[in-house]
């Protein structure tokens, strides 16, 4: 069972059943980052080595405009997306293992989680894994301590107010706050 495959499955909405082969190595791949991260969290980095860390967990390129304040985390760091002129804030905690894309222009502000997972309902099935990815769209605000949850998808130029719970699809410019995240409002252009 290779990497890419498993992620694939979890970023398509497949389930992986606890101790299989497929868990193992999302085992594997939740090791690397606790490595990686911690590397990215001990001491002073410069902007530039944190770049270089980031695409070293994500495997991914990115460009000079990409911005993060640790200490970040994430559970796996492979199936992570990010887009240009992106910004992470500090203690932001991220579960990719079912895909997390980030689009061009986001701001994610202190302690945001993104989750991508879940467990199975069925008491005996409670340790597989059930994935869903979270799509962030462009010019996306994500205030401090919000939680957007697996499945859902924000809109372009959307704002998610600080400490909310996303737990379904945000449109485009929508103004969402609360727990559930309700919309108040619309960004004016």
């Amino acid at each position: 069972m290779d990497v890419e495959s498993v992620l694939k499955k979890l970023s398509e909405g497949g389930h992986v059943v606890a101790g299989s082969d497929e868990q193992m190595v999302i085992y594997g791949l939740s090791e690397r980052a606790i490595k990686i991260t911690s590397e990215i969290n001990t001491g002073y980095k410069t902007s530039e080595e944190r770049i270089r860390l980031f695409f070293e967990l994500i495997g991914k390129e990115l460009d000079g405009s990409f911005r993060l304040f640790p200490p970040f985390t994430t559970d796996c760091g492979m199936n992570i997306t990010v887009g240009h002129n992106v910004f992470i804030n500090s203690g932001c905690r991220f579960q990719d293992q079912g895909g997390i894309t980030i689009g061009n222009d986001v701001l994610i502000g202190h302690n945001v989680i993104i989750a991508t997972l879940n467990h199975d309902m069925d008491v005996s099935k409670r340790g597989d894994l059930i994935g869903s990815p979270v799509t962030i769209g462009d010019s996306v605000w994500i205030g401090s301590g919000s939680i957007i949850l697996s499945g859902v998808t924000v809109g372009r130029g959307a704002v998610i107010g600080a400490g909310s719970v996303v737990t379904k699809d945000v449109p485009e410019k929508a103004v969402v706050v609360g727990v559930p995240a309700k919309q108040v409002r619309t960004v004016n252009e």
